[in-house]
């Protein structure tokens, strides 16, 4: 992105965009940020009218506009809810990738993006080593949770409450697998994802038992990467060029019918965000182009899959009705990234419902952002745990048990909100819920 000529072609493509947005304000009223803030520069409408002057303001005060254009959840409430169909998020992102050329990255996210995420062999082991030393600078704090907490304060983890590294992560456990089809005579290849992989190995578990059963082929190639999006959401072009050609190479599309993830995230990710951003900077590359494309069509949710292709198993006979064992009350939140970017609400809840051990209770605003927002939470974590707070008093208040999402994100800000809190509400995802039911049958 150092190249000029490209840089002059997104400023373009920004100023095309940019004469969309009627500065109507309804952003406003949606935003998580300007909710908690009120402030006009921390809303979608205040941070196009800066876009706006993006050439004369980049070059007179770029740290300012970098650090404002990066005060973003990204959830994506505003370009859901915009009259206009603003591309919001494409913008962003965009423009992020137009002052990080400019200025280059800051050396710290610099050494993590381009030193480690951009090598997924090195980044594995790193992870690796870190999880077999962990116990000694963590100590648990929620069993029901599954959190622990930094036993001296530190910069990086202050007071949170987090999910430790799994002691294996998925990629040891299954390096790669090759399965045919059944009866279902579909073959699906299986996205990983780098929190699933290194922090939610089950869930992955959990993805290969339901395929399994419902005969599906599996193709899970070894020696996965980040779908990028930590790269992108800094502008940091050559690290998500870097990562996305290594999945492509380790992704056949013949193999396989469809691509499923258990991540809204990387779904999101690789169905909106990586033909948008392989145009944006791929230098001409049609060729490139043309197989993210190819690759994105076929990527889908594994809710939406089981759901809308293969069909749900039928619950067994006699299983939650008994009045000794009631059924588990559980709540739902949906993930920014699964119903704002790709409109999949219902299928998850339908995966939920289909285990009878479970009563789906919905909570008060469960489309509200959880306050994560990647990066953001490590950078505004005071705001982002207060949005947390929020979405925690919405799940407590349906006196559920437990609460499932779509997305492992959502998950660790979930658990740290009500991990800090106190609360006993164990924190799942809709294809554990729904694979629970399948051993039973």
């Amino acid at each position: 992105m150092s190249d000029m000529k490209a840089l002059a072609q997104l400023m373009k493509e920004l100023e095309d965009q940019l004469v969309v947005c009627m500065r109507c304000g309804m952003c406003q009223s949606v935003c998580p940020l300007y909710d908690q803030t009120g402030r006009e520069s921390d809303v979608a409408r205040g941070k196009l009218a800066l876009l706006d002057g993006l050439m004369h303001e980049m070059f007179r005060d770029p740290e300012g506009v970098y650090e404002r254009l990066n005060k973003c959840l990204l959830c994506g409430s505003c370009a859901a809810n915009c009259p206009s169909g603003v591309s919001v998020l494409e913008i962003f992102m965009k423009a992020r990738a137009i002052l990080t050329g400019y200025m280059d990255l800051p050396p710290a996210k610099k050494l993590v993006l381009r030193g480690m995420l951009a090598h997924p062999e090195l980044f594995d082991r790193m992870a690796e080593w870190g999880a077999r030393f962990q116990k000694i600078f963590t100590r648990p704090v929620n069993a029901v949770v599954g959190t622990s907490c930094a036993r001296v304060i530190s910069p990086l983890l202050g007071r949170r409450h987090f999910k430790n590294l799994a002691e294996t992560p998925f990629h040891k456990m299954v390096p790669a697998l090759k399965t045919r089809p059944g009866k279902s005579g579909v073959r699906a290849a299986f996205y990983v994802g780098c929190l699933i992989d290194k922090i939610f190995p089950h869930i992955a578990q959990a993805v290969i038992d339901v395929l399994t059963h419902h005969e599906v082929g599996i193709v899970l190639p070894e020696n996965q990467a980040c779908c990028g999006i930590p790269a992108v959401s800094s502008g940091d072009m050559k690290t998500f060029r870097s990562l996305l050609e290594h999945n492509l190479n380790r992704f056949n599309p013949g193999e396989f019918d469809y691509l499923v993830t258990a991540c809204a995230t990387c779904t999101s990710t690789i169905k909106e965000v990586w033909p948008v951003m392989t145009e944006a900077a791929g230098n001409g590359d049609k060729g490139l182009l043309q197989r993210v494309e190819k690759f994105a069509e076929k990527t889908m949710d594994i809710n939406a899959f089981m759901v809308n292709i293969i069909g749900l198993a039928s619950p067994t006979p006699g299983i939650g009705d008994n009045t000794k064992n009631p059924p588990e009350v559980i709540t739902y939140h949906d993930p920014c990234h699964l119903k704002k970017a790709l409109g999949i609400s219902v299928e998850p809840r339908t995966m939920i419902k289909a285990n009878p051990n479970y009563r789906l209770k919905e909570m008060t605003s469960s489309d509200w952002c959880c306050g994560m927002g990647g990066s953001f939470n490590l950078q505004y974590y005071g705001i982002s745990s207060t949005i947390g707070r929020q979405k925690r008093d919405n799940i407590v208040a349906t006196g559920c048990s437990s609460v499932a999402t779509g997305c492992p994100a959502c998950m660790l800000q979930i658990a740290d909100a009500l991990s800090r809190a106190g609360d006993h509400v164990a924190v799942r995802h809709p294809v554990e819920i729904y694979a629970e039911q399948l051993k039973r049958t």
